[in-house]
């Protein structure tokens, strides 16, 4: 051109309407790590308190039965049931909560606008508040089994039960928080789940009724009870226990895949 201006560039079609391109979604490793270590600090924080509670509550548990169970199978059911209700506490109880005070309050609104996948949300926080009943469940274990005189030297398996036990309670307790349509049925729900791990889990099996009994085995937290129970033996079976915990596992993955599309179907609400 004579002035030597540059010619004019034609608007792209983002350009004109004004919208700049979004960015990209997160991957699903990435958002889940950065999500887990958000609500793992969260956790840290606000629910020191409520895990000196479970641990606390189980320990004074197994105390009461100790009067009433002198050993044999029904300590190891006793000692088992207990240690994993603290899981049950923080990761069913509590999450449900979480997740129905999230979904009450407007908080899925802020995760849904954040590029990150649904899973990730719903792992991380399932994995943090899982990973939070460590500590917990380790003392309640080793008290346990000093009050009971049972054999210390294979709760190594719990660094197998808390992970599988709480994957499958959490997400069972996330499904309840985001399911429920008000935030005090949630609560109730939560709590209604912890009772029934209290009850199903650390009475001995062949003590229960043979109606409740079904209902055991329908409780996600009874194979991580069995799996740790049967390793109290003086020689374990440790295919039946490997069978106890994939069955753990496998409900575990199921769970926390409704509690997934349980969130998608909240966040669009």
């Amino acid at each position: 051109m004579p002035t030597g201006a540059l010619p004019a560039r034609a608007p792209r079609p983002d350009e004109e309407d004004g919208a700049a391109p979004l960015a990209p979604r997160a991957r699903l490793l990435p958002a889940l790590a950065a999500v887990y270590r958000a609500q793992l600090s969260r956790a840290r924080v606000s629910r020191i308190p409520l895990l000196f509670v479970a641990t606390f509550q189980s320990i004074g548990i197994m105390i009461l039965m100790r009067g009433v169970v002198d050993g044999g199978s029904e300590a190891r059911a006793v000692v088992a049931g207990s240690a994993v209700l603290v899981v049950a506490f923080v990761a069913l109880n509590l999450l449900a909560q979480y997740f129905g005070q999230l979904r009450a309050g407007g908080g899925l609104d802020h995760y849904a606008t954040l590029p990150v996948p649904p899973a990730a949300v719903v792992l991380g926080a399932a994995g943090a508040y899982a990973s939070f009943t460590v500590p917990g469940t380790v003392v309640t274990a080793v008290a346990g089994s000093v009050l009971f005189g049972l054999p210390l030297g294979n709760l190594w398996i719990l660094a197998a039960v808390v992970p599988l036990a709480g994957a499958a309670l959490a997400g069972l307790g996330a499904a309840l928080g985001l399911l429920a349509p008000r935030q005090e049925l949630a609560t109730l729900l939560g709590q209604l789940g912890m009772s029934a791990a209290l009850l199903l889990g650390v009475l001995p099996a062949e003590r229960l009724p043979g109606v409740v009994g079904y209902a055991r085995d329908l409780l996600p937290s009874t194979y991580g009870v069995e799996a740790l129970a049967r390793t109290f033996d003086p020689h374990p079976d440790w295919a039946a226990v490997a069978l106890d915990l994939a069955v753990c596992g496998a409900v575990g993955v199921v769970s926390l895949a409704v509690a997934t599309w349980a969130y998608r179907r909240a966040a669009v609400r």
